[in-house]
């Protein structure tokens, strides 16, 4: 559900958990593990655990109890209430209590863990509305990260109806209703991949400036061009001159606006990059790990699709399961109208760890690079040929909005190439050729694997 940020409140302490069975685990944090920007990668949640406690009781002490009188709560002390309400399966009782946090005059820690707990109420309840309405005031108002919506696992459910989108697709145009945190993010990694649209977009702005302010002194010579007498500048001259200013303008102008657009393609694009990187699955050793955790490890190939097309599929890729294995495919069934979502059991990495970030990260130090090549060389004994899909909604709806985006029937048969960077390679329609793939991709150990890391 939630990892909370550190308050600078005196009331509270900071404990460090190295133990994950101690008994403090049981209360649960503020904010998921992924309240992080999406530059930056997450702690293990097996190795630390982060969380907040009144220093006037002992940190095992259950939480208030909800009839306790109103003068003793407080707005943290109803957050966590809600938090231990909600971890026992009474979601109605969590979302009273973190409804009363936000008429207790919270500060803007505890109002942001209201409402985007709130968020996960609603979305456990199936109430997607409300639980966008939730996050985009916490987006909006409370800095709230967008990557740790995309990271949530309670989140699972509303990543997979139709509000999220929109959501996500407000959150990437930014504005007041939602805040510009993700746009900034957005537009930092597409100055990444492009590093030099802001040049070209600053040299079409200036030149179509200068160009701009010739015209408007040209105009009036035009004018006394064209009405002739003592002392008028050539007609043919004149006319000539504001024909290359006027031109220059529309020529610069328009490659001012399409690199504009490129640009807002490109970050539609990363926005897809990162929602798939999120997306979970099951491996063979029944492990649940982000698609992002497999990154420089496998080639995914999504097979999507009615059930007998994709069964068939998998049957006719068994035949060269050694070839492709070499190159690092791993095969991910997606049939259409699955949606029933299994519960996650979290095991090795814990909740949501992130071994690694789905897009280029910004400050990493030396430990969170080992212990990513440490997580890297577990995953490696556990990937065999077929990995299960998590949360099938979520990914049926990605593989629709790729469909929509390369002007594919949404609904139809498609396969999917991932590179072993997690972007994707190439996709069609219908299911992929083994034996034409077996000789595209090279193999793990090719340089152009390498470079393609």
């Amino acid at each position: 559900m939630a990892v909370a940020t550190a308050p600078s409140l005196n009331r509270h302490f900071l404990c460090r958990v190295s133990n994950p069975y101690s008994r403090v685990k049981q209360r649960r944090p503020w904010l998921p593990p992924g309240d992080a920007t999406l530059f930056h990668s997450c702690r293990n949640w097996d190795s630390h655990l982060l969380f907040f406690a009144s220093s006037s009781s002992s940190p095992s002490s259950l939480p208030p109890s909800p009839n306790s009188p109103t003068d003793d709560l407080t707005a943290e002390s109803c957050v966590n209430t809600g938090l231990d309400l909600f971890k026992r399966g009474r979601v109605k009782d969590a979302l009273v209590q973190f409804e009363t946090a936000l008429s207790l005059d919270p500060n803007p820690i505890e109002s942001q863990a209201a409402y985007y707990n709130k968020a996960c109420c609603h979305a456990y309840r199936g109430e997607g509305k409300k639980a966008a309405d939730c996050l985009r005031i916490a987006l909006r108002d409370y800095n709230l990260k967008f990557a740790t919506i995309l990271n949530d696992p309670d989140l699972a459910s509303f990543r997979a109806l139709p509000e999220f989108k929109e959501l996500q697709e407000e959150a990437r145009l930014g504005g007041e209703d939602i805040g510009d945190s993700f746009r900034r993010d957005l537009k930092l990694i597409s100055e990444v991949r492009a590093p030099f649209r802001g040049f070209r977009k600053f040299f079409y702005f200036a030149f179509a400036a200068a160009a701009g302010i010739s015209t408007f002194f040209t105009v009036p010579r035009l004018i006394q061009a064209i009405r002739g007498g003592d002392g008028a500048p050539d007609l043919l001259e004149t006319t000539g001159n504001a024909a290359i200013n006027i031109g220059g303008i529309v020529v610069l102008v328009s490659l001012f606006l399409w690199e504009n657009k490129k640009e807002e393609e490109q970050m539609v694009q990363i926005t897809r990059d990162e929602t798939l990187s999120r997306l979970p699955l099951r491996l063979s050793t029944n492990r649940v790990v982000e698609l992002v955790q497999l990154r420089d490890t496998v080639r995914p190939v999504i097979l999507a699709g009615k059930k007998e097309t994709v069964t068939l599929a998998m049957q006719k890729a068994d035949r060269f399961r050694t070839e492709l294995l070499r190159r690092g495919v791993l095969l991910v069934p997606v049939v259409w109208g699955e949606r029933k979502t299994p519960e996650i059991e979290k095991k090795g990495f814990g909740a949501s760890s992130k071994a690694a970030t789905s897009l280029p990260s910004i400050g990493e130090d030396f430990d969170t690079r080992a212990q990513s090549v440490v997580a890297q060389s577990k995953l490696k004994g556990e990937i065999r040929f077929k990995a299960e899909t998590v949360s099938p909604g979520e990914w049926e709806r990605w593989i629709r909005d790729q469909q929509i985006s390369e002007g594919v029937n949404p609904g139809d048969d498609v396969y999917i190439i991932l590179r072993l960077d997690g972007r994707v390679r190439r996709s069609g329609r219908g299911m992929p050729d083994w034996a034409e793939i077996s000789k595209e991709l090279p193999t793990m150990d090719d340089v152009l694997s390498k470079l393609e890391r």
